[in-house]
């Protein structure tokens, strides 16, 4: 995270990578403030078995970009709502030059950055595909359940 004010949008990621019991590190790095410990974590994070990395960032939203110009690592960006309604952090992660990719999912999409991280992991770990089949099936039981659930409710003119 570019900072620990990213932490209550980022929780969404940590709460699903431990359901899913998939090990990660939580750290505050900032692009600007601290360019010497992201290029220690960038440059390290492989030795570390670091198989993915998610960087959110708000505003300039340097962070996922820097990391991604030090490592082959695959990075995630979560661009965080702080100015603009978070659309300058989602240009800035969105448009790296060619040859620093950094996959980028929806303004404070912390979850969907997760499970992203998982997905990527799971195309070698089997266990790991199947939890994510059955989180899936379980959004699907949501909607169904969810449907069922509007039968109950009336209105004068409704008609299911």
């Amino acid at each position: 995270m570019g900072s620990t004010s990213d932490l209550p949008v980022m929780e969404a990621t940590a709460k699903f990578l431990n359901d899913m019991q998939i090990p990660f590190e939580l750290h505050a790095l900032s692009a600007h403030r601290t360019p010497e410990a992201v290029e220690q974590f960038a440059k390290g994070a492989q030795s570390r078995g670091i198989k993915v990395i998610i960087a959110a960032a708000g505003m300039a939203a340097h962070l996922p970009g820097v990391i991604a110009s030090m490592t082959s690592l695959p990075i995630i960006g979560v661009p965080i709502k702080s100015t603009l309604g978070g659309i300058d952090a989602a240009l800035a992660i969105m448009q790296m030059p060619p040859g620093i990719p950094v996959a980028t999912v929806a303004i404070n999409g912390a979850l969907n950055a997760g499970i992203l991280a998982a997905q990527m992991l799971a195309v070698s770990d089997a266990d790991l595909f199947a939890k994510l089949e059955g989180y899936k099936e379980s959004l699907k039981k949501k909607i169904v359940q969810a449907n069922e659930e509007l039968q109950g409710v009336k209105f004068e003119f409704k008609t299911n």
